[in-house]
């Protein structure tokens, strides 16, 4: 899935802060005020030349940067900001966002934990509705912390909400479902659900897909159907709606979007819908009272971890995550170091995933492997400042520059080509790869995960055991770093070759069969409902 999404905060404008400026400065602001960051970078360094400790200038600088996606240059100017007005917990909302952007999870969340008790309720709201996006990515929380988190904001949310007159089941000639999500445009998100919902009996089933964003398309997999219905919302509140659901008499909706288009998500606390169920965009507990279930694997989640969820556990046979591959993708090729006389490791992962820890990790991989090299892609890789913060981060692991590769943003197709790069592909934790990992592993790259301890950290350990390659889940560090010399000295070419026929034909890539059960639980959790309406 994307990114999950928070909310910067901003709690001064340029030209607010006083009248007394320097001219550099009102210019720095000007150009600020006109989006030129770039231009307003180089005066406010300019003006701090002037005066080093000007507050305004750092603060503009921060900004201008984090504008400017440029976050290890906005981490250093918010810590100088801070260190000026120490008291100021919408500068720290800030800071944490640039800090969980670059992977220093443990770090932002200290400081959006900071910003929750300040004075200001905006700051503080902002602060623990972040903390509840990124709480599963650190690895210094356990689950009964990340429940909490998420019921906190649930909590919040609620406070604003007057749900809508609790639904009756209706007696529809067939079962009305709503899917909604912001991503259906998105092919390459939406091969990890548009198979199944094109797989619904629509003899049984009324599907409706309720949409943010753009709607979906052919080219993002959807089969469109004549009775399906189609409700574009950008922009609607979440409370009309929920009225809209309401009034549509839908009996079970589906939650696609989790944490990754978190204002949607209150949505659930309307209760629209007599059922109401989180499925995939989920990597644990919503910690909303209104969701009735949420949809996992013994994989996944393993018994026995319900006691950390505010919803029903409903396991599927297999992963909760296939995928189905329509669309072109580059052919596999022979593994890199066919050519390169060297083992290539890589990683695709999002920036925000590489915590402390998984470079720790990739790191004693490349002190094992003297020989061997490390590709590392992501759209914050574009950026020099995050590039020389990664870079810094390797050095104080002894790893040297030169063994690394920094690769930035690239087109869909482009960036899959990437694997052709890539002899063995490593997971992240406790934040594992989704969409990353069935993709390389559609490229024909083995991926390494480590069995971790949540749901987050076992997303990887899912795909893997449905494509019937469990072998690739490390119990623990030294077991993943003892799997990566094994793979560097394994035949790469055959395995490499069979790979993808092996995944499609698994239950990895078998959506047919994830929507059969998923049918029986709507129409299983809709009866439920009736024999309990019926009892009032």
């Amino acid at each position: 899935m994307p990114a999950n999404r928070r909310q910067r905060h901003k709690p001064l404008t340029p030209l607010e802060a006083n009248s007394s400026r320097s001219d550099t400065l009102a210019e720095a602001d000007r150009a600020h005020l006109a989006k030129s960051y770039a231009e307003a970078i180089e005066l406010y360094r300019l003006a701090l030349g002037e005066n080093p400790s000007l507050f305004d200038a750092w603060y503009g600088l921060a900004s201008a940067s984090a504008s400017r996606l440029e976050f290890g240059d906005a981490i250093a100017a918010y810590r100088r900001t801070l260190e000026l007005r120490s008291h100021d917990a919408g500068l720290r909302v800030n800071l944490a966002e640039a800090l969980f952007s670059l992977g220093h999870v443990s770090d932002a969340v200290r400081n959006y934990r900071i910003a929750a008790a300040a004075d200001d309720a905006e700051v503080r709201e902002m602060a623990v509705g972040n903390l509840a996006c990124i709480a599963p990515g650190d690895p210094a929380l356990d689950d009964a912390m990340i429940l909490d988190m998420r019921r906190c904001w649930a909590a919040q949310e609620a406070k604003r909400v007057r749900p809508c007159r609790r639904p009756r089941m209706a007696q529809n000639e067939r079962l009305r479902i709503a899917y909604y999500g912001a991503f259906f445009a998105e092919r390459n998100w939406m091969k990890m659900y548009m198979g199944v919902l094109n797989a619904h009996d629509r003899d049984r089933f009324e599907v409706n897909l309720i949409v943010d964003g753009a709607l979906p398309t052919a080219a993002s997999g959807y089969v469109d159907r004549d009775n399906d219905r189609i409700w574009h919302v950008n922009g609607v509140p979440n409370a009309e709606l929920a009225e809209h659901i309401a009034a549509a008499n839908i009996d079970v909706l589906i939650d696609l979007n989790g944490y990754s288009h978190k204002s949607r998500m209150p949505l659930l606390l309307y209760r629209a819908a007599p059922v109401q169920i989180a499925w995939n965009g989920m990597y644990g507990s919503t910690g909303f009272p209104d969701v009735d279930v949420l949809i996992a694997d013994d994989t996944a989640l393993p018994c026995g971890e319900e006691r950390h969820y505010s919803e029903r556990i409903y396991r599927v046979r297999h992963t909760y995550l296939p995928f189905q591959m329509f669309y072109e993708t580059p052919d596999v090729t022979a593994p890199p170091s066919l050519q390169t006389g060297h083992i290539t490791f890589g990683s695709l992962n999002s920036a925000y995933k590489l915590t402390p820890e998984t470079l720790q990790a990739w790191s004693r991989i490349l002190h094992t492997i003297p020989t061997a090299r490390l590709l590392l892609r992501n759209a914050a890789l574009d950026h020099v400042s995050n590039r020389a913060d990664l870079l810094a981060r390797f050095a104080g692991l002894n790893i040297a520059a030169e063994r690394l590769s920094l690769l930035g943003r690239a087109d869909h197709m482009s960036f899959l080509r990437t694997y052709d790069q890539i002899d063995v592909a490593l997971d992240a934790f406790p934040y594992n790869g989704g969409t990353t990992t069935v993709e390389a592993l559609w490229q024909g790259v083995p991926v390494l995960t480590i069995d971790g301890d949540r749901w987050a950290a076992r997303t990887s350990r899912s795909i893997l055991t449905a494509a019937g390659l469990a072998d690739w889940v490390a119990a623990d560090l030294p077991s993943f770093v003892a799997k990566a010399a094994k793979l560097a000295n394994a035949e790469l070419a055959p395995m490499r070759a069979a790979q993808r026929g092996r995944i499609a034909a698994s239950p990895a890539c078998d959506v047919a069969s994830l929507c059969r059960e998923l049918e029986e639980l709507y129409l299983r959790e809709t009866e439920q409902k009736r024999i309990l309406d019926s009892a009032y």
